[in-house]
């Protein structure tokens, strides 16, 4: 056996979960996301997706995808950088840089790859990049790829991250990085805080709104919208896996930022575009998220239901106050279990545990849709709760 197979061979951590019948990660799902899908030829409610607005099986936006795919074909053979740019992506761009509000916008294949491929490019040796402890995987690795000096301050504390700037070399570019909604915590980051700390020590702020498109903001536009800070943040990151119903991301700042990243951003140039009817899907999901404001509405009357419900309940939730919503266990195993225990009775969610988090604080991570209704919500309450007893995770 080669060394590297040797060594990979004793990591069998999955083998041991599934051996106990804990193993929560690749459930296969037969149908479409929807508030209720079905697996193994049965009906499980879903509240594990990010889906927030409900849209990925919306009729118009299903036709849309259809009709790229019929004008565009399946790909696009090659980087935006030669022969992958498509009038639907210029389209596409100017109409995600006029829903936030900056001069232009860059589309890339994944939501990762906007992270990385912008975080790693925007600072140099001397430079800092300071991140929120709790920020996505993908902000960590652009930040490991800038040959930066990286500093953590401790997650939503404006005073921690204060004291790092005050360690940065004034004459330095300090970029802030920060989640609009955490994607765990379900908390909004304090932006008034943070940009008036940026605009202190001369700060470039990007803020991450992967889960805060379709959830916060004028007409669902993000967080800066959400505060009225559209001005104050320099670059606005999102997703378009969530709310926006399909596959890919976007940076928008002002022209000059994007020119740079069309030509430096690693992860733009040297990956294939995203698909035209990834492209054609995210059209048509913006125009009915402006155009059906009752879906971000419907959201959050039953996000504020559901987090009333949990907490009379007696479920810690945490800090949480938007659709996505942590069920502290802090225990491991028992939200392993709980997991399981869930989706046989028909609940399907999300288990949040070490290393992802410290084991004090795993956690069940229930998630919203506006297409979810009070009865969904009230039935699958009642399972989490009635499983939470049976584990002593409730007494």
């Amino acid at each position: 056996m080669r060394t590297l197979q040797e060594r990979l061979s004793k990591y069998d951590a999955p083998q041991q979960a599934i051996k106990a019948g804990i193993y929560p990660y690749f459930r296969e799902i037969e149908s479409d996301q929807d508030t209720v899908v079905r697996m193994n030829g049965r009906e499980v409610l879903m509240f594990g997706s990010n889906s927030y607005l409900g849209l990925t099986n919306h009729p118009a936006i299903k036709e849309a995808a259809k009709k790229a795919v019929d004008k565009y074909g399946t790909g696009c053979a090659g980087s935006r950088f030669l022969n992958g740019t498509l009038d639907i992506h210029i389209k596409l761009e100017e109409r995600l840089a006029e829903l936030v509000g900056k001069e232009g916008a860059l589309c890339y294949s994944t939501g990762f790859q906007v992270n990385l491929g912008v975080v790693s490019v925007l600072t140099g040796r001397k430079d800092h990049v300071l991140l929120d402890e709790l920020d996505h995987a993908s902000i960590i690795e652009g930040s490991r790829l800038s040959f930066s000096k990286v500093l953590k301050y401790a997650h939503n504390n404006m005073s921690a991250l204060e004291a790092k700037l005050k360690r940065c070399n004034p004459e330095t570019l300090k970029l802030i990085v920060t989640d609009g909604i955490f994607s765990m915590e379900g908390d909004i980051v304090n932006l008034p805080e943070l940009v008036r700390v940026a605009d202190k020590y001369n700060g470039t702020v990007m803020v991450d709104d992967a889960h805060s498109i379709g959830v916060i903001g004028r007409n669902g536009s993000g967080t800066a919208s959400h505060f009225n800070l559209t001005d104050k943040v320099d670059l606005i990151m999102g997703t378009f896996s969530k709310s926006l119903a399909s596959l890919g991301g976007f940076i928008a700042s002002d022209k000059d930022t994007i020119n740079y990243l069309k030509h430096n951003s690693r992860s733009l140039i040297f990956s294939a575009s995203m698909t035209p009817a990834s492209a054609a899907s995210v059209l048509a999901a913006i125009d009915i998220m402006v155009s059906e404001p009752e879906r971000i509405s419907h959201l959050w009357e039953i996000t504020r239901y559901a987090l009333r419900s949990f907490k009379e309940m007696g479920f810690d939730t945490g800090k949480s106050e938007t659709p996505i919503i942590p069920l502290f266990i802090r225990d491991n195993i028992k939200a392993l279990m709980l997991t399981m225990l869930l989706l046989e009775d028909g609940i399907f969610v999300n288990p949040v545990v070490s290393p992802a988090v410290p084991k004090e604080d795993s956690l069940i991570r229930y998630s919203l849709m506006a297409t979810h209704t009070k009865e969904q919500v009230d039935i699958s309450i009642e399972k989490i709760t009635k499983a939470a007893k049976t584990l002593n995770i409730l007494t």
